[in-house]
């Protein structure tokens, strides 16, 4: 299997994760303009929140943790294009920023990662 369709296979097992721990899925990689992308983003209606998910998947530890890969430059990509994505979609909601790892089959989420 080619990257792509890893990250795709992925992206997906983590969509519905998502779904199953009450996270509507608004849109899924949104380009935004030569920024960057944002892999998903979701709804929380009980809190009023929109989050901006970054995916990262490590098949093992040889390069570092998945979480890790999400340093200082990435979130400025990230904050931008959900700035650029805001701009474009009226919304009175909270927005947060949340990183899910992935390693191997196990699926880590880290809420308001920056």
């Amino acid at each position: 299997m080619n990257t792509r369709k890893i990250g795709r296979f992925y992206e997906d097992a983590v969509a519905e994760y998502l779904k199953n721990n009450g996270i509507t899925i608004v849109d899924r990689n949104v380009t935004c303009g030569r920024i960057g992308e944002i892999d998903i983003i979701g709804r929380e209606e009980e809190t009023k929140t929109l989050i901006f998910f970054e995916i990262k998947y490590r098949k093992n530890h040889k390069v570092g943790y998945p979480e890790e890969s999400v340093g200082g430059r990435k979130q400025g990509k990230i904050r931008r294009c959900a700035e650029y994505y805001l701009a474009f979609r009226h919304t009175d909601y909270y927005v947060r920023f949340d990183v899910i790892a992935v390693e191997d089959e196990e699926i880590t989420w880290y809420k308001n990662a920056f």
